[in-house]
């Protein structure tokens, strides 16, 4: 009788280990038959009609990354490569490089004098029509915006825009009364580039004769309890004109000149009126974030006003001559010549032509 493990005939050939056996190097364990694509159904499964032998059976999941793992580092992949995009086209500005900071406003104020009485009438109009401005336009008229063209690096809106705020700079610093009878400053400070809002608010805070905080360097600006407005109806002539300082950077230059009727504080519509005026130069630069706020560098102001006396302080408003008066002996502040950073003190003689002829 053979063993537990033997067939009942024995072992073939009558060798211990039966005849060599070409499958038994095979072997069929767990594994290798899970990985069968073919079974064969049971006995109870092939009962029924028409039933195949065997079954297909789903392809076996191999070792790797699952379809899940593969669409969840897809999706990491690329969220960090929008990341990567966004952070490089920040849709946001960057603020201002505190390395190349806007430059100080430098500032010229020249007042003129008179050399004769200051003359005056009762009716401004008539003033204004003996007067060299009597071809003025009135008020922002006489601003107009020159074509604009592109340039190398900025579109055509883009330097209509410089223009525009260019405009509105003079239009709000020189023609609102409100500005001009030191009742207000917002309307100049809303316009002016942040890098220069402290220069700005020191300026109007504690003016002085600096070169750098004049308010009237800003502004054109009267002491309301001296002067006030005859005409509302001022009178303006100038240009303006813009080209591209460099790559990035566009400037305008305005050269304007303002006449003024004005008459003493409280005197009353029958009082002698007189013309006061104010050649203002400015030079405006603009990057991209400044045209995009509608905001403006300024670089250099140039003031020449008259008739006002060579003594008067005029950094913190103008002090105008008025109607039968004249000049003051004197001349401007001394200059230290040894002290830098310090604006010559000037002063000018208003021609008689100058003056409207009545």
């Amino acid at each position: 009788m053979g063993g537990p493990g033997e067939p009942p005939e024995g072992t073939p050939d009558g060798a211990p280990g039966g005849a060599e056996d070409e499958y038994r190097s095979v072997v069929f364990d767990e594994s290798f038959i899970r990985a069968a694509r073919l079974q064969e159904f049971s006995a109870q499964e092939r009962m029924g009609d028409h039933a195949p032998a065997v079954r297909s059976l789903p392809p076996l999941r191999r070792g790797g990354l699952s379809r899940q793992a593969l669409v969840l580092l897809l999706l990491i992949a690329l969220a960090f490569g929008t990341a990567i995009f966004m952070g490089l086209r920040n849709p946001y500005p960057a603020p201002r490089n505190a390395s190349q900071p806007t430059g100080a406003l430098r500032m010229t104020l020249v007042p003129l004098a008179p050399q004769g009485r200051v003359p005056g009438s009762e009716d401004p109009a008539e003033l204004f029509a003996h007067s060299p401005a009597a071809p003025y336009r009135l008020g922002a008229e006489g601003i107009p915006l020159p074509s604009a063209r592109r340039t190398a690096n900025f579109s055509e809106g883009q330097v209509i825009a410089a223009l525009t705020t260019a405009k509105d700079y003079l239009v709000r610093s020189s023609l609102y009364p409100d500005v001009l009878t030191g009742q207000q400053v917002r309307p100049v400070r809303l316009l002016v580039a942040p890098d220069q809002l402290d220069q700005f608010d020191a300026s109007i805070a504690h003016p002085a004769a600096d070169g750098l905080h004049a308010a009237t360097g800003w502004l054109v600006r009267f002491d309301p309890a001296d002067t006030e407005l005859a005409d509302q109806g001022i009178r303006v002539r100038g240009t303006l004109h813009a080209v591209e300082a460099d790559s990035s950077t566009l400037e305008v230059t305005a050269d304007h000149t303002f006449v003024y009727a004005l008459r003493p504080a409280g005197s009353g519509a029958d009082a002698k009126a007189s013309l006061f005026t104010v050649r203002r130069e400015l030079r405006f630069r603009f990057d991209r974030d400044d045209l995009r706020l509608h905001q403006a560098q300024l670089v250099v102001s140039s003031l020449q006003a008259g008739p006002l006396s060579c003594a008067t302080d005029a950094a913190g408003h103008l002090s105008p001559l008025l109607a039968g008066q004249t000049a003051k002996p004197g001349s401007p502040a001394g200059t230290d010549p040894y002290a830098t950073g310090v604006v010559p003190a000037l002063c000018g003689t208003l021609a008689d032509e100058a003056q409207p002829k009545v």
